[in-house]
């Protein structure tokens, strides 16, 4: 796994060439991560299947259950058959501003 410290937020980015395992990887690892914003670039995967996707969506739940924002990044998956639980965006920079969208509204009280 590499793993990219920015400003108020880490990237996971997996080394191999499995989505389930990175998933259940970062579900092992979690309590070292659990109070940093986190996005997981999943980039590299081109087309993912949903049911791939929704390997994140306990983690995803739990992470964002404790006030920290959970993105993913990939662009090939269909945003229309994601449920809304999870955060899905195209693009690493999306990411960031969902993640500085949200410390707003944390900040903020919402």
């Amino acid at each position: 796994m590499i793993i990219t410290e920015k400003e108020g937020y880490r990237i996971f980015a997996d080394e191999k060439n499995d989505v389930s395992k990175f998933a259940s990887f970062l579900e092992s690892i979690h309590p070292k991560f659990k109070n940093d914003n986190v996005v997981v670039d999943i980039l590299k995967y081109g087309e993912l299947q949903l049911n791939e996707l929704l390997n994140f969506l306990e983690l995803s739940n739990r992470h964002r259950k404790g006030g920290k924002s959970f993105v993913i990044a990939n662009d090939t998956i269909i945003i229309e058959q994601v449920p809304e639980e999870l955060l899905v965006v195209p693009t690493l920079q999306e990411a960031e501003d969902i993640i500085q969208m949200e410390e707003i509204e944390r900040d903020l009280g919402f």
